[in-house]
């Protein structure tokens, strides 16, 4: 545990200084404002600062230090930990910059820094950050000029400047933190060390934060499983993707990229991903209350129709069930309410609402179980009495294990029951569009968190298979081959599990139209060359050929074509293969991604991968759960169920295809990409028509 670096009991503040404006000034002067704790400024050329008895390196102090605050020259930071080293420091927080963001020099003293500290065991924050927080002990170790608001909130942050305009907004909008970490070039302590942390830290409820990568991927999706059973997590992830920074050899390294990594790890983990810094923390304030749904329906109570249709609109746009309340719930509110109002949902009470029939709605509807989250909005109109309705509302969430969030709209008139809500932690919003986006994050949540993703793949591959993948790959790599294209790309598939047409490999046009006669017409032919993966941009693939002439005469047309276009490529022949029709074409594949390792990837083959890039992608090991998952997610799905009479497509056998592929990644780690594109599936099985691997 690191419970030290929010919590020690005594902290040395090397690099304090007596000069305003210095960042040695203002982080001891923080923790003097605040921090009960001992404080122990450090600078070898005073004796005291700011009153505080200063001592000439941290060895030399008295007691014994739990956290160091480094706020020195890059240079001598080594020497200063050596001496955190000598003196026992458990944690220190290196505030200073100048390591491997800048380059160069900085790179080595950041990796010099990183051997001290591990060789010591010291754990480490930053360098390169702007420090830590700790509301409850009113601990600012940073240099960020104000604490936030206590609250049991956590936030992380891998940039310093983000999260000194983030303290700024929560002081500004009231929104409570439990503990704040800037970590900076994160060289030893990173994301999920705090992920870790914040799960077990009894003053957190809700964890978010903002990262712009990671640095661990395999340790960040193991811990982060466990993380988001016990709280949610809610993160920004910045950065572009890989995918137009280099060159993909295959569709499925073309559609693949860092970012959708990103999104994959955090759905496979169950973190909740927002794109900006409004919606983290409209997104977390949803979450505050810590009471979550048991469906997907929502009761809207409202005193004005715009903005109830407006949720409304929102709330069937994202799945939110408007269902209204039992019989026996409207009637009793009939019999209360304006024979005016409107008794569904949105419940609509009209203009003139005061608290009571605010009251009248929310009691029935905390009784009626057909009601499993309540939104209440509410308008300033001229006879509104805001204040008692916000107690109404108080009154009612603290009598519900149902999630109840306000929307009041308004400024001044509606500024005071908004922060009584907040007081009570009672999620309030001034948007009723934003209020039901965040609400749905909620329902979804709770949905992942219901969820068992079983990481048992099912799949079993005899031994003998898997040693003939490994001859096979290791015969390829002697001859330094790393792409894999037709027959033993098709070779090591088959061994797991994947069929493909009955096919042969032709030398002369005679051969080929032997072949042909023997697999029967009509047939495909496509070159064969280790250096040629992408056939049809050569003019090396003919179809639907139907006797011997058009076979002889699609010999030469290809191997024409190919010498014209590739004058140097080998070409070991040309393939003949059945020609498979009557199925649906759909398209699989495997990218490697340098963080989170291999994701497979499935879509429909033809335009819906070449244009609507209508994919969908999971990160290995997938289960069968997931792979299912996958079939339904594309927009193309539907095509699978059958359309005009068609009969249903085997998604059982695309299931199983995921699973192979995950399988075969898992076992033989050395591939990069594959592509079986297309695979023709039907309606019980399929076979693939083309494949190529990389390795």
């Amino acid at each position: 545990m690191i419970d030290f670096i929010f919590n020690p009991s005594s902290i040395a503040v090397v690099g304090a200084s007596q000069e305003e404006k210095k960042v040695g000034n203002a982080v001891l002067k923080n923790l003097i404002n605040g921090y009960t704790g001992k404080i122990y400024p450090v600078n070898p050329g005073r004796t005291e600062i700011l009153s505080l008895p200063c001592y000439p390196s941290v060895s030399a102090i008295p007691d014994r230090v739990d956290l160091a605050i480094i706020v020195i020259p890059a240079k001598a930071v080594a020497d200063s930990l050596k001496d955190c080293a000598k003196a026992g420091v458990k944690g220190v927080v290196v505030i200073t910059a100048g390591f491997k963001e800048v380059g160069g020099d900085g790179v080595a003293r950041e990796k010099e820094i990183v051997e001290i500290v591990r060789s010591a065991g010291i754990k480490m924050v930053g360098p390169n950050c702007l420090g830590v927080m700790n509301t409850k002990n009113k601990m600012n170790a940073s240099f960020a000029a104000e604490l936030p608001p206590e609250g049991r909130v956590a936030f992380f942050s891998q940039s310093g400047a983000l999260g000194v305009a983030i303290i700024d907004w929560a002081i500004e909008n009231n929104f409570g933190f439990s503990k704040f970490v800037s970590f900076g070039n994160k060289a030893d302590l990173n994301e999920t060390d705090f992920l870790e942390y914040f799960a077990k830290d009894p003053d957190t409820d809700v964890i978010l934060g903002y990262i712009e990568d990671v640095i661990d991927g395999k340790r960040f999706i193991e811990i982060a499983k466990e993380v988001t059973k016990i709280k949610p997590v809610i993160l920004i992830k910045s950065g572009a993707t890989e995918a137009g920074a280099r060159a993909a050899s295959s569709h499925t390294g073309a559609l693949a990229g860092s970012d959708r990594a990103f999104t994959e790890a955090f759905r496979k983990t169950g973190i909740i991903r927002t794109s900006g810094i409004q919606e983290l923390f409209d997104t977390a304030e949803m979450f505050i209350s810590r009471k979550t749904p048991k469906g997907r329906k929502l009761l809207i109570i409202t005193n004005a129709g715009g903005p109830g249709i407006i949720a409304a609109d929102t709330a069937d746009r994202l799945g939110i069930k408007l269902d209204p309340m039992t019989r026996t719930s409207i009637d009793t509110i009939a019999e209360k309410l304006p024979s005016t109002a409107s008794l569904y949902n949105p419940v609509d009470i009209i203009g003139d609402a005061t608290s009571e029939r605010y009251k009248i709605v929310l009691d029935q509807a905390i009784k009626d179980n057909s009601v499993e989250g309540i939104c209440v909005i509410l308008t300033p109109q001229a006879v509104t009495d805001v204040d008692n309705i916000a107690d109404v509302v108080i009154s009612s969430a603290n009598n519900t294990d149902k999630p109840v969030f306000a929307t009041f709209i308004g400024g001044q008139r509606v500024r005071n029951a908004i922060n009584k809500l907040k007081g009570f932690r009672i999620p309030c919003f001034t948007d009723p569009s934003i209020a039901i986006h965040a609400y749905r994050k909620l329902v979804d949540f709770v949905q992942l968190k219901s969820k068992e993703i079983s990481d048992e793949l099912q799949i079993k591959i005899p031994e003998q298979n898997i040693e003939e993948v490994k001859k096979i790959i290791q015969s390829l790599q002697s001859q330094g081959v790393s792409e894999i294209g037709g027959e033993e790309a098709m070779q090591i598939l088959s061994l797991y599990g994947f069929s493909f047409p009955e096919r042969a490999l032709a030398k002369t046009p005679m051969e080929a139209v032997a072949i042909a006669e023997r697999i029967g017409y009509p047939v495909v032919m496509k070159v064969s060359s280790p250096h040629i993966l992408h056939k049809t941009d050569v003019g090396g693939v003919k179809l639907n050929l139907n006797n011997d002439k058009a076979v002889y005469n699609a010999f030469v047309e290809i191997t024409t074509n190919v010498k014209r276009v590739m004058p140097d490529a080998y070409i070991e022949g040309i393939m003949i293969y059945e020609m498979v029709t009557g199925g649906k074409e759909v398209i699989f594949g495997v990218s490697y991604d340098r963080t989170f390792g291999h994701m497979i990837m499935f879509g429909l083959g033809g335009i819906y991968v070449e244009v609507l890039k209508d994919v969908s992608f999971r990160i290995v090991p997938v289960s069968e759960q997931e792979a299912l998952e996958m079939i339904t997610e594309i927009k193309g799905s539907k095509i699978l169920d059958g359309v005009r009479g068609e009969k249903p497509y085997d998604k059982t056998d695309i299931a199983n295809c995921i699973r192979k592929l995950s399988k075969l990644v898992m076992d033989f780690p050395i591939i990069k990409e594959i592509d079986i594109n297309p695979y023709m599936v039907f309606n019980n099985g399929g076979i693939g028509l083309d494949a190529r691997i990389i390795i």
